[in-house]
């Protein structure tokens, strides 16, 4: 086990002991004053975000990745998109090979202008899966969203993973909170999973519980909870496995099959779990965002997640397989004032 497995196995264990915990504990008492200062300056008004002439959305974590939020961000720019709204996602472009202190159009809505090894796994997914939004990769989020405005007359923006992005002045602010792992051990990164304190919770508009199983009662009696609790409205997002197709063909792929489950997601156990109906006789995990190279992959059937197949299709094989997920939410309600 390399230390990123053993940070993450540490973050989601309530009962975290030992010197690598003591160090990292340590650690976050200085990352928890720097993002204190932070929210301090913006609550404040010392530093005010910047405006940009068109409605914003941001859809983040208060934790580390791996909460299923990419299928959220596509659900929602669709709704506009059906609306008749012009629409973009600006994503930071965490994992793609092109410099984000640029603006990066990965697509126009219809013409997707980069593969994924440039682009960046979620924002080539997301521009291949949200057919008519602009897709922006760029550090700068409020230089980003001001050029989706004037070059493509943009009305509404979605921020993917914008929460802690405070540059940027949003109308609307939306958290996934994972209905199995929650808060982890509550304690701030790098001792936890947490990106900020309690203070951020302040800021939440909406709340996504997101349940990752076929069931979901757990879920929904936490989405209820903590609507009542913390006097945020929640709602669920049911995430179920839908089908496992090939990345070249589209054929489905027949249950009972033996198969190697390859990742490199933030939360990948989840994933594993909902392959029950394959024969899975070995899983080989890589760290988040990975680039992967065909000498990665194992030989024989593969099974991999629809963001890690983006960085495979140009691969010469024609024994990669991906999990099509499928995803619940009501969106309507999700946005409504009530």
């Amino acid at each position: 086990m390399n230390l990123a497995s053993k940070i993450t196995k540490i973050h989601y264990d309530k009962n975290a002991k030992g010197i690598l915990f003591r160090v990292l504990e340590i650690c976050s008492l200085f990352y928890g004053l720097g993002s204190r200062l932070k929210n301090y300056l913006y609550d404040s008004n010392i530093i005010k975000p910047k405006s940009v002439s068109a409605y914003v959305i941001s859809v983040g974590n208060v934790t580390t990745g791996g909460v299923g939020k990419t299928p959220v961000v596509s659900k929602i720019a669709k709704y506009f998109i059906s609306k008749g709204e012009k629409t973009a996602i600006i994503s930071r472009g965490y994992g793609g090979e092109l410099p984000n202190k640029q603006i990066n159009v990965i697509s126009d809505g219809q013409k997707i202008f980069y593969n994924a090894r440039l682009a960046g796994d979620e924002p080539y997914w997301l521009a291949q899966n949200t057919i008519g939004a602009v897709v922006i990769t760029s550090k700068n989020r409020a230089e980003a969203a001001k050029f989706a405005i004037e070059k493509y007359g943009v009305t509404k923006i979605v921020l993917d993973d914008g929460f802690q992005h405070r540059k940027i002045k949003r109308d609307l602010d939306i958290v996934l909170v994972d209905s199995e792992k929650l808060y982890g051990n509550e304690h701030l990164l790098p001792a936890g999973p947490l990106r900020e304190g309690k203070e951020a919770f302040n800021r939440i508009d909406r709340m996504i519980i997101v349940s990752k199983n076929t069931d979901h009662t757990k879920a929904e009696k936490l989405a209820k909870i903590t609507s009542k609790k913390m006097n945020i409205p929640t709602i669920l997002c049911k995430t179920e496995p839908d089908y496992v197709y090939n990345i070249k063909t589209g054929e489905i792929l027949k249950d009972d099959t033996e198969a190697t489950a390859v990742s490199a997601i933030g939360q990948p156990e989840q994933f594993y779990k909902f392959l029950g109906n394959y024969r899975i006789t070995n899983t080989k995990t890589f760290d988040d965002h990975h680039q992967y190279e065909a000498a990665d992959l194992p030989e024989g059937t593969i099974i991999t997640t629809e963001k890690d197949a983006v960085k495979m299709k140009d691969f010469n094989r024609d024994d990669i397989y991906a999990l099509k997920l499928r995803t619940d939410i009501d969106v309507e309600k999700l946005l409504s004032e009530n």
